[in-house]
């Protein structure tokens, strides 16, 4: 049975297009690669041979073009799990619902999602330059929990083994953490055997949720500490973003794939930042061009 979809569910504009990005169905590749910066939307579109569209709406840029043959989508969610939220239910509406009859199309079309974005190393291992490729991701977000079936597809075993680490109760990241992780084979084809594979948390914040502490007194001071030296099945926890696990989550149970890639421009540890790091952004979106 396809399942129809009011107005006031989804929004599409008087052009046709969905409501935040306004892209329309047509304007979406099958393969997309998605940044924070809407800056970065150009950057990484100056190595594609077209563009079929460029719209910008807020902090939403998307341009669609090719490269060597691949056609590919570059579209900019701004920074957090709450905006990639948005621009994955927007995505995939785009690729799987019949914007003329507002119902589900009989197919799915699974789309093949790669995040580009910085990140905080947490391990000696991580220095400032090197690339990430989050294997597992761990939401502090609460994102995922407001969605049916977040159990199915999370690990729950590795959830409760971090709560109890961390010692968190109460009032601390309420709603719990949940741990996704990202399609293998994306994985696999993206890390290659040049980038770190790695446990990411993705926070709700750049400050106090990263332990980063100003004039506000942090709820646990030795969050970081923590997060540090948990250690499941061998492996450790590497950096912290901002979006990781509601890309990995939300793709899972859409039925995409998708995984994150990082630069680390700052090493927690040995509290070092590199904000000059263009030359090296650029390689790794050249990297991620090529394996897509």
């Amino acid at each position: 049975m396809k399942t129809y979809y009011a107005p006031s569910e989804l929004i599409i504009n008087e052009d046709g297009s969905v409501f935040h990005l306004h892209v329309r169905p047509e304007q979406l590749a099958d393969k997309i690669i998605l940044v924070g910066d809407p800056g970065r939307v150009e950057v990484v579109a100056s190595h594609l041979e077209n563009h079929e569209c460029n719209i910008a709406s807020r902090e939403f840029h998307t341009i669609t073009g090719t490269y060597q043959g691949k056609r590919i989508s570059v579209i900019s969610t701004g920074i957090g799990c709450d905006n990639v939220d948005i621009v994955l239910n927007e995505i995939d509406a785009l690729a799987n619902i019949d914007f003329q009859t507002r119902e589900t199309k009989e197919q799915l079309r699974s789309l093949e999602l790669v995040r580009i974005g910085t990140c905080g190393g947490l391990q000696p291992y991580t220095p400032v330059g090197s690339y990430i490729c989050s294997e597992i991701s761990i939401g502090f977000d609460g994102l995922l929990n407001f969605y049916a079936g977040r159990n199915a597809v999370c690990d729950l075993p590795m959830e409760r083994a971090l709560l109890n680490h961390l010692g968190w109760s109460g009032n601390l990241c309420c709603p719990a953490p949940y741990v996704i992780h990202a399609n293998e084979e994306l994985v696999e084809r993206i890390a290659s055997t040049d980038m770190v594979r790695g446990i990411t948390v993705a926070c709700g914040g750049f400050f106090g949720p990263q332990g980063r502490q100003l004039r506000i007194p942090l709820a646990d001071p030795h969050q970081n500490e923590k997060i540090g030296s948990f250690e499941y099945d061998g492996l450790r926890i590497t950096n912290y973003e901002m979006e990781s696990s509601a890309l990995a989550g939300l793709s899972r149970l859409l039925g995409h794939r998708a995984t994150t890639v990082c630069l680390v421009i700052a090493n927690r540890v040995a509290q070092e930042a590199n904000t000059d790091y263009k030359k090296l952004m650029n390689n790794l979106i050249q990297m991620v061009l090529e394996r897509i």
